[in-house]
């Protein structure tokens, strides 16, 4: 199983998914996977989701993980509908040990000092900076990275293609996640596959 350090290094953006039709699951991966971004992550906010994840695992190239995985039921509903990997708005230690257990690349949320020393008490060295622009922006993530020099992360939440490059040219930055490049709705392929490969594009 490939681990969440070599997920996160890919490619420099990681889609955030929205999917409301199982229909668009299968048209909107190929585009991604076309446009250089493989590692997909579909959130859990829709009851299309759990599905969508099964039918994008079958497109080749596809690296399919869940995200919005808030409990230990929705972790299990995750795996069995065949997740690569399992993102996490938040860190609480149950989830984070169910995660290690079950032995699955794990992406927990963090916004704090005392989030990222939870995780480092479970052995976790690689977060999800969430909700970014929210939590302080660059400035904030500069400031809680400086005391955790073997902490790497993906800032996600009001990351778009003006501002990736300038996450992405912070050392402990490995990639950002990003809705800009998967709009929600029925998916116009080349537009997606263009909107990828500029993604796909950017300097880390």
């Amino acid at each position: 199983m490939t681990d969440i350090a070599t997920l996160m290094n890919t490619a420099p953006v990681i889609p955030v998914i929205v999917i409301d039709e199982v229909a668009d699951a299968v048209p909107l991966a190929q585009a991604l996977v076309a446009g250089g971004l493989p590692v997909l992550e579909v959130t859990m906010r829709t009851p299309a989701a759990l599905e969508a994840i099964a039918e994008m695992k079958q497109v080749p190239g596809a690296i399919v993980g869940a995200g919005t995985v808030t409990n230990e039921h929705e972790l299990d509903q995750a795996m069995e509908a065949g997740s690569s990997f399992i993102v996490s708005p938040g860190l609480t230690e149950p989830l984070g040990r169910a995660a290690i257990d079950r032995n699955v690349p794990f992406l927990p949320g963090v916004a704090s000092a005392g989030d990222v020393m939870r995780g480092l008490d479970l052995g976790l060295t690689h977060f999800k900076f969430f909700p970014a622009m929210a939590a302080g922006g660059l400035p904030a993530l500069k400031a809680l990275a400086a005391p955790f020099g073997l902490c790497r992360f993906c800032p996600t939440g009001g990351i778009g293609p003006d501002n990736a490059a300038e996450w992405l040219a912070f050392e402990p930055v490995l990639c950002v996640g990003g809705s800009w490049v998967a709009p929600r709705g029925t998916p116009d392929k080349p537009a997606i596959e263009d909107l990828a490969r500029q993604a796909a594009a950017l300097a880390r």
